[in-house]
């Protein structure tokens, strides 16, 4: 292993590393303090340790994490962000409850103790969730852009009937690890960004077949694919499918071209590629095609998305009106913040 970064991520054999992990127990942390005990100078006279008079160990506090690292670091940080926003009312007392296994009591004589609440922290704009129960936190952040981090701070054991003493920490250890796995238990999303971004990757991205030869991604701000794009929904209710002939007639006029400039071969390209990237399939025993399930839904969004939000959206940026819309007006608050920041750090030039 070389460099820095690659050494504190990479391990040749991660079932031996947990296993050496493991074997962190009240035993191991007690014979540490035996030692250190034997060394430092001891405020109990010989004649009081003989007597049994001796230190013990207690747990002020303790920290259990889940660390799941991300082979899409970027997609991980889009994700994290959504379940942030689906996942507010973790802070809920039904919902705490389940997540640390424990029954609350809002009233009556003897109600839970705490502030049961769910804060987002965004410092260094690193959004964080806390979730709180009397004097433990679970805390859950996209850690250095690679992974997500999952920690229960337990600040007092009582909280959960446990002791403080050291031979207690194994049933602790239970407590933690299960709030951690509670928790990614409760966390819902409506969608999973890394799915998205694969189906978008592959889309948009070149395809190399099976004997090396490279076929264009779909790019759907380009014209000649958002017109492909366009024209291929005319068809997705037909039983039948349809032809070569049948796409260029109705891809023509989308580009601003007579049918007639269109040569068939071009077509057979444009075929070749919808097929390659999954919007369409040949019918089987003909030269006719169909649009797949998942290309109609693919379709349908990039078009709107490219007419509707992006076309739309860039129009809105790019004029110059007197009374600007509402996203120019936003973009322009958003430039003079950004420059009194500037001004008031002292780096304008």
């Amino acid at each position: 292993m070389t460099g820095r970064c690659r050494e504190r991520l990479t391990v040749d054999d991660p079932a031996a590393l947990q296993q050496i992990c493991d074997q962190l127990g009240p035993d191991q942390i007690d014979a540490l303090l035996r030692k250190w005990l034997d060394t430092l100078p001891h405020p109990f006279p010989a004649t009081d340790q003989e007597a049994g008079y001796v230190y013990d160990v207690s747990i002020l506090q303790a920290e259990f994490s889940l660390t799941q690292t991300l082979d899409r670091p970027l997609s991980g940080r889009v994700f994290f962000e959504q379940v942030i926003r689906d996942n507010l009312d973790l802070g809920r007392p039904d919902q705490v409850s389940l997540i640390f296994d424990r029954e609350l009591r809002r009233g009556g004589k003897r109600p839970t103790p705490g502030r049961f609440r769910t804060r987002v922290i965004t410092p260094d704009v690193v959004p964080s969730l806390h979730v709180d129960y009397k004097h433990a936190t679970i805390k859950q952040y996209h850690k250095e852009n690679r992974a997500l981090r999952t920690e229960t701070t337990i600040n007092d054991t009582r909280d959960f009937g446990i002791g403080k003493r050291l031979i207690n920490l194994p049933a602790l250890r239970q407590v933690g690890f299960k709030a951690n796995r509670r928790l990614l238990d409760v966390q819902t999303i409506s969608h999973d960004p890394i799915d998205g971004h694969t189906a978008l990757t592959a889309i948009i991205d070149p395809i190399i077949t099976a004997n090396g030869r490279r076929v264009a991604g779909m790019r759907f701000t380009d014209r000649r694919v958002d017109a492909l794009l366009t024209a291929i929904l005319v068809f997705r209710l037909l039983p039948d499918g349809f032809t070569n002939r049948d796409l260029r007639t109705h891809l023509a006029p989308l580009l601003g071209r007579h049918p007639s400039t269109i040569s068939g071969g071009q077509m057979s390209y444009d075929l070749r590629r919808l097929r390659l990237h999954g919007i369409i399939e040949r019918i089987p025993g003909s030269h006719r095609y169909q649009v797949t399930p998942d290309g109609r839904r693919q379709a349908m969004f990039l078009t709107r998305l490219h007419h509707r939000v992006i076309a739309t959206g860039l129009d809105d940026l790019t004029r110059t009106d007197d009374e600007p819309p509402a996203l120019r007006q936003a973009a322009n608050a958003y430039d003079t913040a950004l420059g009194q920041l500037v001004h008031q750090a002292g780096l304008a030039a």
